[in-house]
């Protein structure tokens, strides 16, 4: 059944069902999903701990046994092609599924990953301990930069996301609670850092620090016509959170999270007539991870 998900990702027949194509084996494909995960053959090979020539050549030769090219590298950049995309998908499901099958094996506890981007919500801790109480399975944290927070790549089995889910992401869940937004500035500003409340509304007329990747505040949200100018883009929350220190703009952030990272160089200010960050926990839209079906269906008075 592997082997089939294998050839069919990468566009290829399967002539023979049960049959594999020759050389690949589980490292290969843990390889290329820790680079499918980091987008870097450097993190990746960190992730992995091994050395970044032997990553490559190990990533090569699943191209090789496969038939086709997986990644676009450049000497700045690394992407995955359509065929990549297609493997990833089809194949980070089936390694969690096989490492859990594994771990049971061992005689070890069901586990359940919970993946999360900069800052796990409190109301995950009740959450947690009640779906350990009802299922007698454990909870791994797992911290992803990526947009669904690890769950697109197979690193976690359910996720929380802030936030507009990004468009066409085959995902399904709930929404676990809703937050409110504060705005981030440096302490030299001119006039916001010496406010205690912001309206909404007048952050039109600064520019703004914006993290594009797990980030749940954009340009959009306000009127067209009326919206801040983008002073700079972010990868990942410690990015922007130094963009914004460094006086390049004003970030906004769900209070939780600006709260549980107070830096001397910052203040958070009170926004008035902000809507609230939505904040979902979500599984894949298919093969979901019978545990993550579970964690959905808990709740915490």
């Amino acid at each position: 059944m592997l082997a089939e998900v294998y050839l069919c990702s990468v566009g290829m027949d399967v002539p023979h069902p049960g049959t594999a194509p020759d050389g690949v084996e589980l490292r290969h494909l843990r390889a290329f999903l820790a680079v499918a995960d980091e987008l870097s053959f450097t993190g990746a090979a960190a992730v992995l701990r091994v050395g970044q020539p032997a990553l490559t050549r190990t990533v090569r030769a699943l191209e090789e046994s496969l038939g086709a090219r997986l990644l676009d590298r450049t000497t700045r950049s690394v992407e995955l092609t359509d065929a990549g995309r297609r493997l990833r998908d089809e194949l980070a499901p089936l390694l969690s599924r096989l490492d859990a099958t594994l771990c049971a094996a061992r005689g070890g506890p069901p586990l359940l990953r919970l993946g999360f981007t900069s800052l796990l919500p409190e109301a995950c801790g009740p959450l947690n301990v009640a779906f350990e109480a009802a299922t007698g399975a454990g909870v791994r944290l797992v911290r992803r930069d990526e947009p669904l927070a690890g769950l697109a790549s197979g690193a976690c089995d359910v996720a929380v996301v802030r936030g507009e889910l990004p468009p066409g992401s085959a995902v399904r869940g709930r929404v676990l609670l809703y937050e409110p937004r504060v705005a981030v500035v440096a302490r030299g500003s001119a006039d916001l850092a010496h406010r205690r409340v912001v309206d909404w509304a007048e952050l039109a007329g600064v520019p703004l620090v914006v993290n594009t990747v797990t980030g749940a505040t954009r340009p959009d949200l306000w009127p067209a016509g009326r919206r801040p100018a983008l002073a700079c883009t972010a990868d990942n929350f410690d990015e922007w959170l130094e963009a914004v220190v460094a006086g390049h703009g004003v970030g906004v952030a769900p209070e939780p999270v600006a709260r549980r990272h107070s830096h001397p160089g910052l203040r958070y200010v009170r926004l008035k007539n902000a809507p609230p960050v939505a904040v979902h926990l979500v599984v894949p839209g298919r093969d979901a991870h019978p545990l993550a079906e579970r964690y959905l269906r808990v709740r915490v008075e």
